[in-house]
């Protein structure tokens, strides 16, 4: 693999290796070529992501237009995705098809990390169609690697900036008939701050496949993490606490199973993911009063059946199918000092049966995608769900797309349940949108230039405000831009590429709080949603030996808001930021030398107001793999 292909796998078009005529499951759920999907799909090779020295999920899709992330500086702090302009539980992010967002769509991307990936497919816009609650704007689905060939073990090690470590090892190996891989790994930092903000994230995953004949296939997957965060900051970001954690573990699991009769393709899948959320805040010192506990276990748990007959050999495909969702939460806590001692405790459950079918027709030069769904879901009954969509492809290199479809997401359980102080609604509905996009692709002077553009409008409805002491539906908020991407082949061993995001976002009326500092204020902005964004990107082969990425993330202003200052919080704009990173391979025989710097010119301009960012990072160390 060369640098040109490191670079152009980041491309959201599937010109960007159409010699290889690229299938994507994510979009259809039914594998069709990338060229009839009428949705903007975005394919991350694993492979490419190492080049990278990529070490998350969220430092992946910093890389994909319309994508925007936001953390709170310190590893293993609050990381969001925000997809063209949604909120940040709007996105259905799977591993080998388990969900891992919370119930209602709640999701820390900050422990998600890119161990065992084989490629990470994201889907642009709404999704509900497919996969139900939670894909309002989007899908990132992360496929396991499974080996090929002989058998091999590897192993790396790196260090760097705020004493952070990070150690793995792992083995795969396979044939056509079965297929394994297994890795291990630890990450760990002392943090950004001096007290107080150590963060350690350990993960096992593995991947067995198995295809006994062309017909037949079995996978199980399996991933477990750990991790641990120390965080010393309270909700202004300031540095106020000397023991405050959290910590999270848990399985998740995936039984895969297909088989092929003829015209007709059966699939079935069954998955498990389960998560144990500690909370501790004990005093800083004996003349304080009051600590807190809390102790949750969280259970996502489904099954699917799915039928696809494809009449033809050719691509179209007939599909119907049933997923069936139980979701749990049992839990503690307890909040205690001088005045009183005040335990709480939740113990929940819902569940969703989906009905879904979808058609790909392909009669060239134009294919056509059109689906629907009903949800039965225990909380708030049923809800539809559809998209349709239209490719064109005219003679020569280009690509004509568009769609129109809506999404939901089903409250939390806090949302539905709460009690105490705060009372949860039982009687919310599921937040709503409505999305059409339509985009264009060429590709030029033989393949070495493509080009992209896609122009996107949402109106989300019914989003969940907080009254103060419980939340109701209020009206929406509207969103729409236009991405554009480049992808350059100057030179065999010299390439470049450039994504461009344009956001615009407006609220249609207010919510609970009409004041001028309000979360949502008519004809205001979403919070934390930028209007330009740019990610320009090099790539370099240097001899044979060694590879060299430079790319740099512009994010412009957005506004926020300011909790520090009285009496309750205000409206600010952050000002732009810039992040350069380099990363480089050196390949020495069975070893592999690696860098990375991070953040290389040292912006300290805020994310989100009131948090420190972390400043230049470096990274280094090395990987060796051998044959057995």
């Amino acid at each position: 693999m060369n640098v040109v292909v490191l670079v152009l796998a980041l491309a959201q078009h599937p010109q960007d290796t159409i010699e290889l005529k690229p299938v994507v499951v994510t979009a259809t759920r039914a594998a069709v070529p990338a060229a009839l999907v009428p949705a903007a799909t975005t394919v991350l090779r694993g492979a490419d992501l190492e080049a990278h020295g990529v070490r998350t999920v969220a430092q992946a899709l910093q890389l994909v237009p319309g994508a925007h992330i936001v953390e709170t500086g310190s590893y293993g702090g609050q990381t969001s995705l925000f997809m063209r302009g949604g909120e940040n539980d709007y996105v259905k992010v799977l591993v080998d098809g388990v969900p891992l967002n919370q119930p209602g769509g709640g999701l820390n991307l900050a422990h998600l990390t890119t161990d065992n990936v084989d490629r990470i497919e994201i889907v642009r816009g709404p999704a509900s169609v497919l996969y139900g609650s939670d894909a309002v704007t989007g899908v990132v689905q992360i496929f396991t690697r499974a080996g090929t060939g002989a058998v091999r073990i590897g192993g790396d090690v790196r260090a760097g900036t705020y004493a952070s470590t990070q150690f793995g090892a792992d083995l795969e190996g396979g044939t056509s008939a079965a297929a394994y891989s297994v890795r291990v790994s630890r990450f760990g930092s002392d943090g950004l701050y001096p007290v107080n903000n150590e963060y350690r994230n350990s993960v096992v995953s593995g991947r067995l496949r198995l295809r006994p004949d062309a017909r037949t296939e079995a996978a199980l997957s399996y991933r477990y993490g750990d991790n641990l965060y120390h965080f010393p900051t309270n909700s202004q970001g300031q540095p106020a606490d000397s023991n405050q954690r959290m910590a999270e573990r848990g399985p998740l699991a995936s039984l895969f199973l297909r088989r092929a009769l003829g015209a007709i393709e059966l699939t079935a899948q069954g998955t498990w993911r389960e998560a144990r959320q500690l909370s501790n805040d004990e005093p800083d010192s004996p003349g304080e009063d009051g600590t807190f506990w809390s102790n949750d276990y969280v259970r996502r748990a489904g099954a699917g059946l799915m039928l696809t007959w494809r009449p033809s050999p050719g691509a179209t495909a007939l599909s119907a199918g049933v997923d069936y969702e139980d979701e749990r939460q049992r839990g503690r806590s307890e909040f205690s000092a001088s005045f009183g001692t005040f335990p709480d405790s939740i113990d929940v459950q819902r569940w969703t049966t989906g009905y879904y079918a979808q058609a790909v027709v392909d009669v060239a030069p134009v294919a056509i995608t059109a689906g629907a769904r009903l949800d039965d879901n225990s909380q708030f009954e049923t809800h539809g769900t559809y998209r349709v969509g239209v490719v064109f492809k005219p003679a020569g290199a280009a690509r004509l797309h568009a769609s129109i479809g809506t999404g939901f997401k089903e409250p939390t359980f806090f949302e539905n349940f709460a009690r105490g102080f705060v009372t949860g609604n039982p009687d919310l509905q599921p937040e709503r949108s409505t999305s059409w996009e339509a985009g264009v692709e060429r590709s030029l002077a033989s393949g070495r230039l493509t080009l992209g553009a896609t122009f996107f409008d949402q109106r989300f409805r019914d989003l969940i405000d907080f009254t103060g002491t419980s939340y109701l539906n209020v009206p929406g908020a509207n969103s729409r831009g236009v991405e554009l991407d480049a992808d350059a082949i100057l030179t065999p061993a010299f390439a470049m590429a450039l994504r461009y995001t344009y956001l615009h976002t407006n609220v249609s009326a207010a919510g609970i709080d009409s004041s001028a500092d309000a979360l949502f204020v008519p004809g205001k902005p979403l919070l934390r949603r930028p209007a330009h964004s740019l990610v320009p990107e090099l790539g370099m082969q240097l001899g044979g030996r060694t590879r060299l990425i430079a790319g740099a993330r512009w994010v412009g202003k957005r506004d926020d808001r300011d909790f520090g200052q009285p009496p309750g919080s205000q409206r600010v704009t952050l000002d732009p930021y810039t992040h350069v990173n380099i990363a480089a391979q050196y390949t020495v025989s069975r070893f592999e030398l690696t860098g990375k710097i991070e953040n290389l010119f040292d912006d300290l301009s805020p994310e989100i107001t009131g948090f420190r960012p972390r400043g230049r990072t470096i990274l280094l160390g090395g990987r060796f793999s051998t044959g057995l």
